[in-house]
């Protein structure tokens, strides 16, 4: 009965602790959502109202291509921690496909550290280069907005990558399985097994 209770307990401690992380993912999954999203539209907004100028007033919004260009660079920085909590950006997986098991989680866990590291010293090093812009005062040639207010993107879309890849290696910590992000379990492991064997048997047999 003890053993019971205790297992029960680190379950609901499991389960609490999961449920804090998913509640943490969702506000950032928010903040992102709204900040992609309005930088879009804002973006669509701005270029069809320009061309309608063009067309009826013969004359658009002045900076447009400006305005377009920064909204740009923070879709860019912010899409970088949206891919990775959706499991859609890129990877090198030729070593981490033949591997199954305990040797695969592993390994995703040492490369979700890794590529946090990575993130969070683009951070250290994006929030430099603002400081820098902001110290130089350098503006946009047509509206003077200054530079290091776009650029702040950087470190932002850099530090919640990070935080991400962090997510996706407790959860594989915690959790059974093999998990792409925090809310992406994978999918295709057992198929991808599955082919290698069926290719080495294929080259086996006579």
């Amino acid at each position: 009965m003890n053993s019971t209770s205790a297992k029960r307990d680190e379950q609901r401690s499991r389960g609490g602790f999961i449920g804090a992380l998913l509640a943490f993912d969702r506000l950032l999954g928010l903040l992102e959502r709204v900040v992609i999203g309005g930088c879009i539209l804002a973006m669509a907004l701005l270029m069809s109202a320009h061309v309608v100028g063009n067309l009826l007033f013969s004359q658009g919004i002045a900076g447009t291509y400006e305005i377009t260009e920064m909204l740009i660079v923070v879709i860019t920085f912010v899409g970088v921690s949206y891919a990775a909590r959706h499991a859609r950006h890129i990877s090198m997986s030729a070593i981490y496909d033949q591997l199954g098991g305990r040797a695969r989680k592993v390994l995703l866990i040492v490369i979700s550290l890794g590529t946090a590291l990575l993130m969070f010293y683009f951070c250290f090093k994006s929030l430099e280069y603002v400081v820098a812009l902001q110290e130089r005062g350098r503006t946009s040639a047509a509206l003077h907005i200054p530079f290091w207010m776009i650029y702040t993107a950087l470190p932002i879309g850099f530090v919640l990558a990070g935080i991400q890849y962090v997510l996706t290696a407790v959860r594989n910590m915690i959790s059974p399985g093999v998990w792409r992000s925090l809310t992406e379990r994978e999918g295709y492991d057992d198929s991808v097994l599955e082919d290698a064997a069926a290719e080495r048997t294929a080259d086996t047999q006579p």
